[in-house]
């Protein structure tokens, strides 16, 4: 009895100093992450370019069900006229809807977006965590704000916010 008790102890012990290293990123995606960098790699030639600029802004929160994201591109001024107007609407990317998390992908139902066309659509995005940082990259589309460059994915990286 002694023994099974000592081996009981044993392997409770291991499990909570081993689960929290198998534990999957998408227990880790809850929280405020502000981006660090952004990029849409181009599939017909593979280069990467700063879409929305070298400084590009924004958040992604995401709550136990829900994610937001709001990304802006660098230099943005008050719009004085329609094509400021239009030109704002180039430089931005945002969206919130239900998640639900498949291995190293989350699958976003899309209720309320900037872009109408991605109303009621699932959005995928695949993930890696790396400590306080979060690497994002979205599946192959002709992006709305950018249809010119043809097919594109884009490749994000946020860190934690404080």
């Amino acid at each position: 009895m002694i023994k099974s008790g000592k081996f009981l102890f044993c392997f409770v012990l291991l499990l909570v100093a081993v689960l929290p290293c198998l534990a999957d990123d998408g227990s880790k995606l809850p929280g405020t992450w502000k981006l660090v960098s952004s990029e849409a790699e181009i599939q017909a030639t593979g280069q990467k370019e700063p879409a929305m600029g070298k400084n590009a802004t924004g958040f992604v929160i995401f709550t136990p069900e829900r994610v937001f994201f709001i990304l802006t591109g660098e230099g943005r001024q008050p719009a004085k006229d329609d094509h400021g107007r239009a030109a704002l609407m180039n430089s931005l990317i945002s969206y919130t809807g239900l998640y639900r998390l498949k291995g190293d992908s989350w699958t976003t139902r899309v209720d309320v977006a900037w872009d109408p066309e991605i109303v009621g659509t699932d959005q995928t995005r695949f993930f890696r965590i790396d400590g306080d940082r979060l690497e994002v990259t979205t599946t192959w589309a002709v992006h709305p704000n950018w249809p010119e460059k043809g097919m594109l994915r884009g490749v994000l990286t946020f860190e934690r916010a404080r």
